[in-house]
């Protein structure tokens, strides 16, 4: 049954094996599916799948086998195509019904329902306006507006201000060149175990694998074998951009902060934050308030150069704030002068160090690109993805 779904799931990549179809089979044979469609994809899902990274995979595989299968969708197709017009032109909504829009302060569930409800009402395309799922108006739902805060439909982001897309799949992001969630950081950092370091010690765990080998090398009778402990002996010093257009990432550098703390896989961990670029100043906290104010000399001088150096940002500011003599010395007199000084004292006081960054290079713009390849060519850069933690990690802990 479905065999042809099989090699499609093999051709795409996903190694599925022929003990995992037949327990797929036995599951179907014992109603687990639920007699429904969707019960059907959750168990395939379940059984067939085993890592996150392959959700999308296995979901446009899905998709791909049973086009033909009607099942309900969020958005309807048609609603899609009308969102989806690139050259609609529209009437912008005037000052006082932004103003209007903007002092409802509608919650999140609020709006939720509200599109629900329109969702059931409209029957033919609109742009412009405030009520309708539409395109260039005041509507909380659609794209290519001016709402401050509502739900993006068909489209592409623009300003950034949705707090959800409606109609994007629901495992699209656990691809492995798509920005992380907290869950995918936990299993990007569980994968560095492997560059752990064996650790100076009696030899002391169990070694399975040659006490096996040597087993059988003996004819047969037992001969145990231990080995040294692994432990992670990496001590890392995190710098991480706060306020300003990293606002947008907050969300994502929060579940990088809460993972990296969690994970246990570095010895020691020492947190610290700026704005747009490295100055005289670092801060312990992501508000940078003075209080929190630590002397960039100070890390420097306090903390060892046997730390791996992970510095987290877009990379984007005005020029002047990377290049300029007086940009953020905060009454220094003397030492670096510009905020690319401070990052090559850095880079000579911390020779394992990468960037990783939540933002593509601006294409809009070669003046907010300046800084940004400015940056990458002073550092490894790599952006925050499942993939590029990866090779991140790799790149800091290479002896």
């Amino acid at each position: 049954m479905f065999e042809d779904f099989l090699y499609l799931l093999r051709r795409n990549g996903l190694k599925v094996s022929l003990t995992e179809w037949m327990a797929l089979m036995e599951a179907l044979d014992k109603g687990l599916h639920g007699a429904s469609f969707t019960g059907f994809y959750h168990l395939c899902r379940c059984l067939l799948v085993k890592s996150e990274a392959d959700f999308d995979a296995f979901d446009r595989t899905f998709l791909e086998y049973f086009k033909d299968v009607p099942f309900q969708q969020e958005i309807s197709q048609e609603l899609l195509e009308w969102l989806n017009k690139p050259d609609v032109l529209s009437e912008y909504a005037n000052w006082d019904e932004i103003q209007a829009l903007k002092n409802l302060g509608f919650t999140e569930e609020e709006i939720e329902e509200m599109f629900r409800e329109r969702l059931l009402e409209q029957t033919e395309e609109h742009n412009g306006g405030a009520y309708w799922v539409g395109t260039h108006g005041m509507s909380l739902f659609g794209n290519s507006g001016l709402s401050p805060w509502g739900i993006r439909v068909g489209g592409r982001s623009m300003y950034r201000r949705a707090f959800r897309v409606a109609g994007e799949r629901k495992f699209r992001d656990f691809r492995r060149d798509n920005t992380l969630d907290t869950r995918q950081f936990e299993v990007a950092l569980r994968r560095l175990r492997q560059f752990s370091g064996l650790v100076d010690l009696p030899p002391t765990e169990f070694d399975v694998d040659n006490t096996i080998k040597d087993t059988a090398d003996n004819g047969g009778v037992l001969k145990v074998r231990y080995k040294r402990p692994r432990e992670n002996t990496v001590k890392v010093l995190l710098m991480m951009d706060s306020g300003g257009s990293m606002d947008y990432y907050s969300t994502l550098c929060s579940a990088l902060f809460q993972a990296v703390s969690k994970s246990g896989h570095f010895k020691d961990l020492q947190v610290f934050y700026f704005h747009n670029c490295v100055y005289s100043y670092l801060y312990r906290d992501p508000t940078l308030m003075t209080r929190y104010a630590v002397p960039t000399d100070w890390v420097l001088s306090n903390i060892p150069s046997d730390y791996k150096l992970i510095l987290v940002g877009d990379a984007q500011m005005a020029p002047y704030e990377l290049l300029g003599g007086s940009y953020g010395r905060m009454g220094q007199t003397g030492g670096p002068k510009s905020g690319m000084d401070w990052l090559r004292l850095l880079k000579s006081r911390y020779r394992h160090t990468v960037w990783l960054n939540p933002s593509r290079r601006p294409a809009w713009s070669n003046y907010w690109g300046e800084t940004y390849d400015l940056i990458a060519r002073e550092f490894p850069m790599f952006p925050l993805s499942v993939e590029g933690l990866e090779e991140g990690m790799k790149k800091l802990l290479t002896r």
